[in-house]
């Protein structure tokens, strides 16, 4: 691991499968190895479709959310400004995913309509695929049920993205350090 680099996991929950027809509700994030530096931000909808299968699985009640949730240029800021604090050390956030393309989609397009650019660049690092490239397996083995057969995490996924942030923090620093070990 780069001591140049400060890896930061984020999981997000949305109202569908887009950004731009959807809402990103909530967003967590800690640094990996660190799961008590995090920031958990819950936000308004910034649009009223939604696909009702996937906010049952967030648990939120939209309408609630309209009047309790951060406008997401004021979420956005203090993730930024959340960023900006962990990484005074001059080390490079790279964002991390336990399938980050549906994550990272959410994240940079919020960043690049609300705040204008995205502190992360133009790039995610997807943790499935590190494991996979990692450990030399076929696809069917990055099911995050394999991860944590394998690397045996204290902690679970609840579909709270502070939670599972922090879960996957937990997993990719497990892999970390195996790979390390490996000759």
């Amino acid at each position: 691991m780069s001591t140049e680099e400060l890896y930061i996991s984020i999981d997000i929950e949305a109202s569908g499968p887009i950004p731009g027809e959807y809402s990103m509700l909530s967003l967590g994030a800690c640094v990996v190895g660190r799961p008590d530096q995090a920031i958990y931000l819950e936000l308004k909808p910034d649009s009223p479709k939604h696909d009702p299968e996937a906010v049952a699985i967030t648990g939120f009640d939209l309408q609630e959310l309209t009047v309790t949730g951060i406008v997401p240029v004021q979420a956005m800021q203090r993730l930024a400004e959340w960023l900006a604090n962990v990484s005074l050390s001059g080390r490079r956030a790279v964002f991390v995913g336990l399938n980050a393309p549906f994550d990272w989609s959410f994240v940079n397009y919020y960043f690049h309509k609300y705040v204008g650019e995205n502190p992360f660049g133009f790039a995610a690092l997807d943790i499935k695929a590190y494991y996979m490239g990692a450990f030399n397996l076929d696809w069917k083995q990055t099911k995050s049920s394999h991860m944590s057969a394998n690397l045996l995490p204290q902690s679970s996924p609840t579909h709270n993205a502070l939670d599972d942030a922090r879960y996957q923090a937990e997993l990719f620093q497990l892999m970390l350090q195996r790979r390390a070990a490996l000759p």
